[in-house]
């Protein structure tokens, strides 16, 4: 999925800009802010150290790219989610996070917040109300025992906290073991003869189960013995690490934008003894634009927010065809309502319908 790292849309973005407060010698984490140039900008010009981390590696590569045309040099950016892409020996004067929509990434990044924070640190975290900021303010407060709302607008609103104990007021609500970064959850599944067991982060699509859109691909793909496989936006690396099974001998790269997909699929190939398997962070198949596969497989995501958007399956059934070889074979299972069908005929020039279930189709195209 792609990301604009400068988007001036975002009203979180907007009020961390304008409230959170840094002194000059500060050192500052920002974490999960994709609309992040004008504010990492700003305390970039006053604080000694300006840390950020995104787990997506678009909003990532996009925030390097930018601050590197504005001439900013004291801003590291770094993969990966909170706190655990930096070094540990970072002790931070500030830290922000744009809030997440899903509970346990947030819990795992307030954790993060806390434990990095000097003592008289402060915190700063922002979001909609209908991502969940209230809940975001409460957990925020029993973490450091104090929290205040410093500004509200279009919905959304700024909270702050200060660090003045080592230890957090009220442990509660962080006793699930996924807050820590090296701890992933473990389901077992079979496919097509194959059991193996899939590793997952929070965060990650369907992270703690197997959900029926890809169980649904994974019984329809055609995988022959030596295809080569793109598994195009991998997720957990389910249909990934069934392909390198059905194809042997065949040459199968997973890609994702998101740094802990790309944890998890890797850690499900491994553990599955798949061969022949290379997973990459990629912006949709930018990773990978110059190979050619015999066969991509994707789920592609429809969703920015909470709007569906046909731009990013668009991009993806562009570059599906990019890197097929001719006569290569796409599948993309979908929800039975999305409207595919024109896209893939129209880059294609066919499409078939390899499944067509009450809740979800798998389309089928040949280059």
């Amino acid at each position: 999925m792609r990301s604009k790292p400068n988007e001036p849309s975002d009203p979180s973005a907007q009020l961390l800009a304008r409230h959170t407060a840094v002194v000059p010698g500060d050192t500052v984490v920002h974490m999960h802010g994709s609309a992040l140039l004008d504010i990492v900008s700003a305390h970039a010009s006053t604080a000694s150290r300006v840390l950020v981390t995104h787990r997506n590696i678009a909003t990532v590569r996009g925030l390097r790219r930018a601050l590197n045309e504005s001439g900013v040099t004291n801003v590291e950016v770094f993969a990966g989610h909170g706190t655990d892409p930096l070094p540990r020996d970072v002790s931070a004067d500030v830290a922000t996070i744009r809030i997440p929509r899903e509970t346990l990434p947030l819990r795992q990044l307030l954790k993060n917040a806390f434990d990095v924070l000097r003592i008289g640190g402060h915190c700063f975290i922002a979001g909609a109300n209908d991502e969940g900021a209230r809940s975001a303010a409460r957990s925020l407060h029993q973490l450091f025992g104090n929290a205040e709302v410093l500004a509200r607008g279009s919905g959304h609103r700024v909270i702050a906290a200060s660090k003045d104990a080592a230890t957090p007021t009220n442990p509660a609500g962080l006793d699930s073991p996924y807050l820590d970064g090296d701890n992933f959850c473990a389901y077992d599944v079979t496919l097509r003869t194959h059991a193996f067991t899939v590793y997952s982060r929070p965060g990650v699509f369907s992270w703690d189960h197997l959900d029926e859109a890809t169980a649904t691909l994974a019984n329809v793909m055609q995988v022959n013995a030596g295809d080569s496989v793109l598994d195009l936006g991998c997720g957990a690396g389910v249909l990934g690490t069934l392909a390198a099974l059905l194809s042997q001998t065949g040459r199968v790269v997973m890609v994702d934008a998101d740094t802990e997909a790309i944890r998890s699929a890797t850690s499900t190939a491994e553990a599955a003894g798949a061969h022949g398997v290379t997973v990459l962070a990629s912006d949709v198949a930018d990773a990978v634009i110059d190979q050619r596969f015999d066969v991509v497989v994707t789920n592609p995501p429809f969703h920015t927010g909470k709007a569906t958007d046909l731009d990013l399956p668009g991009h993806f059934i562009r570059d599906a065809w990019t890197v097929l070889e001719p006569g290569g074979r796409l599948y993309l299972v979908a929800n039975r309502t999305l409207p595919y069908e024109r896209a893939i005929r129209k880059r294609f020039g066919n499409i078939s319908v390899a499944h067509d279930g009450p809740r979800f189709k798998v389309l089928a195209a040949i280059r």
